[in-house]
C-alpha cells in the first residue's frame, strides 16, 4: 500500500478540500489530518475543534514550518485558482498555482513527503482529440489555468524522476458537489443549476445547451484521490496525471434529468463568451482505461444517481438553513 501517515491538505476550505478532509479523517483518524488554507474557517465551522493551520502556499517558510511541526508524510495540494477566475487574473494564477506547487514540491523533497496534485481536463487544449481523449496525447492548453495544470504535471513527474518524490495526480473533470459552492470554474453551472431548480424552478446557464463536458460527483472524486494515493507504486506506469471520468453530459441533458423530478423546471441560456471558449477547448469525454488498469478505478455515480442524490441533499440542506 502507499501512504498515508500524517496528512496535510492545502486549500482545505475549497470545494474539494471541504469533502476530502472529513473522508480522510474518517479513514485515518482525526489526529492525522491537518487542514490548511489562506482563509480562516468561518465561526462555527468545526475546524477550530480539529487541526487547522493558516497557510499561504506561496510562502516557503510557512510550508516548512507546518510540515516540520506536524511531521507530515503526505500532502494533498489543492490550493489553486480555478479556470474562470484564473483567466481574469492570470498573473496571480501563475503565482498561486505554479509558485505554490513548486514550493510544496521543494518541501516534499526536503522532508520526504508524498504529494497529490489535482490536474484537470483543462490541461488539454483545442488540438487534443475531444472524444475519448487518450491518457497520452497532445496537450496544448490555451488558458492560464490549463497551462499551470500541464506545467504542474510535468513538474511533478520531474520531482519523481529527479528526486524520488512520490508524486501522483488525477486529471479531474468538472466536480459536482452540494456541500461547498464552486469557486469560479467553467463547470460551475452543473452545481448552480440544482440550487436554482429547487429554489426558483428556473436557471439561466452561461454555457450553450449543447456544451458536452466530462463530469464527476464529489464522492467519486474523493474516493479516486484516496485510492490512487493508497495504490502500490509498483503498479503505476503513469503518475501525473491519470484521466478519470464518471459521466459526460450537456446542460440540456442535465436539465432534462432534473425535469424528471421537477417537471416545471425551465432553463434558458445567456452564454458567457469567456467560459464558453474555455469549455470549447476541453474534452467532451475521457479515456480513463489507464486508471482502471493501473489502480482499479471505477466510478459509482452516473447522471441519474448523481441527480437523485444532489436534489435530495440540497433540499435537506436548504430546509436546514430555513429552519
Amino acid at each position: 500500500m502507499g501512504t498515508q501517515g500524517r496528512i496535510l491538505v492545502t486549500g482545505a476550505l475549497g470545494q474539494i478540500g471541504s469533502e476530502l478532509i472529513p473522508a480522510l479523517r474518517t479513514r485515518y483518524g482525526d489526529g492525522l489530518v491537518v487542514a490548511a488554507d489562506i482563509r480562516m474557517p468561518p465561526a462555527g465551522a468545526g475546524e477550530s475543534d480539529s487541526l487547522f493551520e493558516h497557510l499561504d502556499c506561496t510562502q516557503l517558510r510557512q510550508i516548512q514550518d507546518v510540515v516540520r511541526h506536524y511531521r507530515i508524510e503526505t500532502i494533498y495540494h489543492l490550493a489553486a485558482l480555478l479556470s474562470a477566475v484564473a483567466e481574469d487574473r492570470p498573473q496571480v494564477a501563475w503565482n498561486v498555482n505554479m509558485g505554490g506547487l513548486y514550493r510544496m514540491l521543494e518541501v516534499a523533497r526536503q522532508y520526504r513527503c508524498a504529494v497529490f496534485f489535482p490536474s484537470s481536463i483543462g490541461a488539454f487544449g483545442p488540438t487534443t482529440p475531444r472524444e475519448d481523449t487518450p491518457q497520452d496525447t497532445i496537450q496544448r492548453p490555451t488558458t492560464i489555468y490549463g497551462i499551470t495544470k500541464l506545467t504542474g504535471e510535468l513538474l511533478c513527474d520531474y520531482y519523481f524522476r529527479r528526486f524520488g518524490v512520490d508524486t501522483r495526480g488525477l486529471r479531474l473533470p468538472g466536480i459536482i458537489s452540494y456541500r461547498t459552492p464552486p469557486g469560479g470554474g467553467t463547470t460551475d453551472y452543473a452545481v448552480e443549476i440544482f440550487y436554482q431548480a429547487i429554489r426558483y424552478r428556473h436557471y439561466t446557464c452561461f454555457l450553450r445547451a449543447d456544451t458536452r463536458l466530462d463530469m464527476m460527483y464529489m464522492p467519486d472524486a474523493v474516493r479516486a484521490m484516496m485510492t490512487l494515493m493508497e495504490a502500490d507504486a509498483a503498479g503505476l506506469k503513469h503518475r501525473n496525471a491519470f484521466n478519470v471520468t464518471a459521466m459526460s453530459f450537456t446542460p440540456g441533458e442535465l436539465a432534462a434529468e432534473i425535469r424528471k423530478h421537477i417537471p416545471e423546471f425551465v432553463i434558458d441560456y445567456e452564454v458567457d463568451p469567456v467560459r464558453q471558449a474555455i469549455a470549447d477547448s476541453w474534452p467532451q469525454s475521457l479515456d480513463d482505461s489507464a486508471a482502471r488498469t493501473e489502480w482499479g478505478w471505477t466510478p459509482h455515480y452516473d447522471i441519474t444517481r448523481m441527480t437523485n442524490d444532489m436534489l435530495e441533499k440540497i433540499r435537506a440542506k436548504l430546509q436546514g438553513v430555513s429552519a
